[in-house]
């Protein structure tokens, strides 16, 4: 089955590992190399040919220079400074970021003291930017103010976080024009046009003349494609070692890693894929990049495993150890992620040395938690006396965050609830109404269930609302579906809590993670720096107990005397379409009494002959048919919506008209402009394992194709087969790669830096 990445629009459906495929039991630093170089050669690309070229002043460069002088401004040329572009804004902020960095070690020896907030430059910063970029202060009055910035603003002057959609911002159509003739005149499909408008903004045919391997801006390009466009622009002057190519390609390197999931790569993961790319000197494209404040630079240092983080004063102790060398790691990432993965670790280390509003005594908490009982009663208590808290369990072990959200609202707490998506959220608010039925048996007006999506809670269009300060208006948050937190969401969820406030974060850790770059929850559980809960509670069943007995490693036959489970085999590609659609149309309908439109399909991936293309349109033919008038759709059509990347709701049309595709999704009415239906809504009878994560349904139906079974892990077939409620019909042709995957293939590493900014936070014991 194809694994060609997909668009950024639904970045979320590819399988997290790409580029490349890890070795089997690889280290996780040996896996990471060999994801991104094996990403390298992954398609046959030729170096540009011809002379060779230095790079001269392009637009980039004079923006670095004037961007870099803004910070040190004078009162005199504060006039001239208010007239930097928002780019040249950017690149001072990142250039003072990375001086931030280098003092970072100076700046914490001691622990955050307790309710505080972000520390110093950290705060300052982080606000800085953000005023830069909404426009609300020119450059050099933000950087050059003495006085702190605060870490939040009130609400009528705070963006609300809402990342904004990849495509959503356009271009003036002069700009696109303009780049349209460019395009042509290297031989580059113009149908790029807007979407390199959008990337390079305000002169962007001239940046693409100057500069053709700007055209790696946009995500479907590939550099093999950047080189023959810059081929055909520059003749002779195009060089294998043109400077302007090796920065191109770092970071398009980068930003391929990110969609693996990695926030920063390692040095030499990084200069071997970028040999592989044909670019001469790798070293120094990478040094190119880093001055150019187009990547930055880390050293982590390794510590041993178990042993207690190293302080600063250690490194300048005198004696013995003088001599002594502490290992590192030298990485290179982009700065978004960077920037997140700093501000979560500042919000973390907030939450954990900060002390708990007294909400309730001590001994309504423990008649809480006595209530309550098993696992649930150690949330309770744990909740009580800690700012973070992580609970892991499966579905079953959902129970236990609904009572915690009983008993904290029992005790005058604003608690909340938020989950992945909009299913998730239904699913658990009905959950959590249970729970809460005993408190407000005989009451006139029960409380209404606090669930709200991630999304829409960072939004502003579901949840509490923010303070006066621009802090979630909560006392407590829950977060479920924990797993998928990238970074950035992470780091947007943690600095919106106020002071003395508690967060949990719920999930299942065998499940896929995020689709963004990061492992926020799998990192903390390693790191062991606030209290953690496991659920005792198994998922029931025959599928609870095959869906366990996967997570450990082991593919168990289980007894399903009520056709919970049901194996079908097939021969070839053909066979296993005929048979999902039969199952989904008939055989489930008719025993187990799941209708076709509660039934949902998962595959491993979109393309390829049993992928969800095929799928779909094997399945729309059989359930409705009709001449998908609509960019391929007809009322009544299941969909699968993706309005940011990591992000599926599924729906159904409803109509369509000159607004564009009218959708429900979860019972919300949604417009998509018809401009944007073909990048972000697919049908959506079978779904990816990663669309479908975080949801479930009364029936799933997993497709597992014999040319699909590179994309086999432990988490995808966990993932996969959890998605059901009732009944799981596996349509099985990858024969003994099943097992395989199950017992050998686990998930594939992540480089992140999340760890090594923990660990000299968290203040060590004793």
């Amino acid at each position: 089955m194809s694994t060609e990445p997909e668009p950024a629009e639904h970045a979320e459906d590819a399988e997290p590992g790409t580029p490349g495929t890890a070795a089997e039991g690889a280290a996780p630093e040996t896996g990471v190399e060999t994801d991104v170089a094996q990403d390298a050669v992954a398609e046959d690309g030729d170096a540009p040919d011809g002379e060779t070229t230095k790079a001269g002043d392009t637009p980039d460069g004079e923006t670095a220079e004037t961007g870099a002088a803004a910070g040190g401004e004078t009162a005199d040329d504060a006039e001239e400074a208010k007239k930097l572009s928002e780019a040249e804004a950017e690149l001072a902020a990142q250039r003072l970021e990375r001086e931030r960095i280098e003092q970072r070690k100076a700046e914490k020896k001691s622990p955050i003291a307790a309710g505080t907030k972000l520390s110093g430059k950290a705060a300052d910063l982080l606000a800085a930017v953000r005023a830069v970029e909404s426009g609300e202060k020119p450059a050099a009055a933000v950087f050059s103010e003495p006085a702190p910035a605060p870490r939040r603003t009130a609400p009528e002057s705070r963006p609300q976080p809402v990342p904004t959609p990849p495509g959503s911002a356009t271009a003036a159509p002069e700009t696109v024009e303009s780049v349209r003739r460019v395009l042509t005149e290297g031989g580059a499909p113009d149908a790029l046009a807007a979407q390199v408008a959008a990337a390079l903004g305000e002169g962007a045919d001239e940046q693409l003349r100057a500069d053709p391997w700007q055209l790696l801006r946009v995500a479907s390009v590939r550099p093999e494609q950047a080189d023959g466009f810059a081929r055909a622009l520059l003749g002779a002057d195009c060089a294998p070692d043109d400077e302007r190519r090796g920065r191109a390609v770092t970071v398009w390197l980068l930003e391929q890693a990110a969609l693996a999931g990695h926030t920063a790569l390692e040095m030499p993961a990084l200069t071997a894929a970028l040999a592989q790319r044909n670019v001469p000197d790798a070293d120094a494209a990478v040094q190119s990049t880093l001055a150019e404040g187009e990547a930055l630079v880390f050293q982590d240092a390794l510590d041993e495993p178990g042993a207690p983080p190293r302080r600063e004063q250690d490194d300048d102790a005198e004696g013995g150890e003088e001599g002594e060398e502490r290992p590192v790691r030298v990485l290179v990432g982009l700065e978004r992620y960077a920037l997140a993965e700093e501000s979560l670790a500042d919000g973390l280390a907030r939450l954990i040395n900060s002390v708990p509003k007294e909400d309730g005594s001590a001994a309504d908490w423990e008649q809480a938690a006595a209530s309550a009982g098993g696992s649930a009663a150690e949330l309770i208590r744990a909740v009580a006396g800690h700012g973070l808290v992580l609970h892991a369990g499966g579905e079953a072990s959902l129970a236990e965050p609904a009572a915690l959200l009983s008993a904290a609202r029992g005790l005058g707490l604003r608690a909340w609830a938020a989950t992945h998506g909009p299913i998730g959220r239904d699913r658990f608010g009905a959950r959590a109404a249970r729970a809460d039925a005993p408190q407000s048996a005989g009451a006139t007006d029960a409380p209404e269930v606090a669930v709200a999506t991630v999304a829409g809670l960072l939004s502003g269009a579901e949840g509490p609302g923010r303070d006066a300060e621009g802090a979630l208006d909560l006392d407590l948050l829950v977060v479920l579906d924990a797993p998928q937190l990238d970074v950035e969401t992470a780091a947007l969820l943690t600095e919106s809590l106020p002071d003395g406030s508690r967060l949990v974060l719920a999930g299942d850790p065998a499940v896929l993670w995020s689709v963004g770059p990061g492992r926020v929850f799998a990192d903390l559980l390693a790191a062991r720096i606030c209290p953690q809960v496991a659920s005792r509670r198994p998922d029931p069943g025959p599928l609870g107990e095959l869906v366990s007995g996967v997570g450990i490693g082991e593919l168990n036959q289980v007894e399903a005397p009520g056709k919970e489970v049901v194996i079908v085999p097939v021969r070839d590609a053909g066979e296993a379409v005929h048979r999902t659609v039969q199952l989904v149309a008939d055989s489930v309908p008719r025993a187990i009494g799941v209708p076709a439109e509660e039934t949902q399909v998962i595959t491993p991936g979109h393309g390829g002959a049993v992928g969800t293309r095929v799928l779909n349109a094997a399945l729309k033919e059989r359930l409705n048919p009709g001449p998908g008038r609509f960019g391929g759709f007809d009322p009544g059509d299941r969909i699968a919506y993706s309005p940011a990347p990591g992000r599926t709701l599924p729906g159904h049309v409803v109509k369509a008209d000159a607004e564009g595709l009218h959708l429900s999704c979860a019972g919300e009415a949604v417009v998509v402009p018809k401009e944007r239906v073909e990048q972000s809504v697919r049908h959506g009878w079978a779904l990816t394992a990663h669309q479908a994560v975080g949801a479930r349904w009364p029936a799933a139906v997993v497709v597992l194709p014999g040319d699909a079974v590179q994309a086999l892990s432990r988490p995808w077939v966990y993932t996969a087969f959890g998605r059901g409620d009732r009944h799981l019909s596996v349509v099985h042709g990858a024969d003994q790669a099943l097992a395989r995957a199950v017992a050998e293939i686990p998930a594939k590493p992540r480089t992140t830096r999340l760890p090594a900014l923990l660990a000299p936070q968290i203040p060590t014991a004793g």
